[in-house]
């Protein structure tokens, strides 16, 4: 069963057309309401002036070389393996669920533009990473959801509090689980919540937080730029060493306010266990 495409046999009711159709719509939405988002929360505007900004107290010009190899470790820390999250469980959630979406998406354009219409078969790869891929998604949702919500885990809020915060989690999770259990029943009630949940979840960018996904790239990517540049977003310059003469001569009274105190003491937050994000 979760090697046969469930689309090739829901195309005896609904041309291959309109199911295209949706899926261009879908897209469509997401665009439009990423723009959308960008242009009413002034993203964009924020970015531009927070680099502006930047540039001018930077200490050092970062060449394109230095910019290309920024973008890349960005790439594969913050993206690829969300590196940043110090809490292992969360980490771990949230590649479940990053990657689960993207092959649930991926393998749903596929199945329906390539092996919906005519004769073809799907490979039964194709559909086995389809059925994985909303797998994969249920179970880094539902492990985010139950264990690992800021206001649910620490504040001892109940799990059925919903929030709009909450429309982007909670409508991946429909969209996963009623798009298994159609393909497990082939019930049309659980399509129909199928469809209900991807419309919801592709036609609300403006107001969820499904845009985040791709600010945070770009914020984080910026963060390196500024502390590479010595603009380090403002925040104040930390000593390495109290004994070199330069940091002396800018901090004459280190000694005598520090002691034989670090001089970075690093995050407080880094003295409690990680329970929470």
């Amino acid at each position: 069963m979760i090697t046969s495409n469930p689309f090739s046999d829901i195309a005896t009711l609904i041309p291959p057309a309109v199911m295209q159709g949706y899926v261009v719509l879908m897209f469509l939405l997401v665009v439009g309401g990423t723009i959308l988002d960008t242009v009413h929360k002034k993203s964009a505007k924020y970015f531009f002036e927070l680099a502006k900004t930047a540039k001018k107290r930077a200490t050092r010009t970062v060449g394109t070389g230095e910019k290309v190899s920024i973008a890349v470790g960005t790439l594969a820390n913050e993206v690829l393996t969300s590196s940043e999250f110090n809490n292992q469980k969360r980490r771990m959630s949230h590649l479940l669920t990053m990657y689960g979406f993207i092959i649930f998406v991926v393998t749903t354009a596929i199945l329906i533009f390539s092996y919906t219409g005519g004769d073809a078969q799907a490979p039964g790869i194709v559909s086995l990473l389809w059925h994985l891929g909303a797998l994969m998604l249920a179970v880094g949702g539902y492990w985010f959801w139950f264990f690992i919500r800021v206001d649910v885990f620490a504040e001892g809020n109940k799990w059925y509090q919903l929030q709009q915060r909450d429309m982007f989690i909670v409508s991946l999770l429909a969209m996963s689980t009623f798009a298994l259990l159609w393909s497990f029943t082939g019930s049309m009630l659980m399509f129909a919540l199928f469809i209900a949940a991807s419309t919801f979840l592709f036609s609300t960018v403006l107001w969820s937080k499904f845009a985040h996904m791709f600010f945070k790239p770009a914020a984080a990517f910026q963060k390196k730029v500024a502390w590479a540049d010595g603009s380090r977003e403002n925040l104040p310059f930390i000593p390495e060493n109290r004994n070199d003469p330069e940091t002396l001569a800018k901090f004459p009274d280190l000694k005598t306010y520090m002691g034989d105190a670090p001089l970075s003491m690093g995050l407080g937050i880094k003295r409690e266990t990680p329970n929470h994000h």
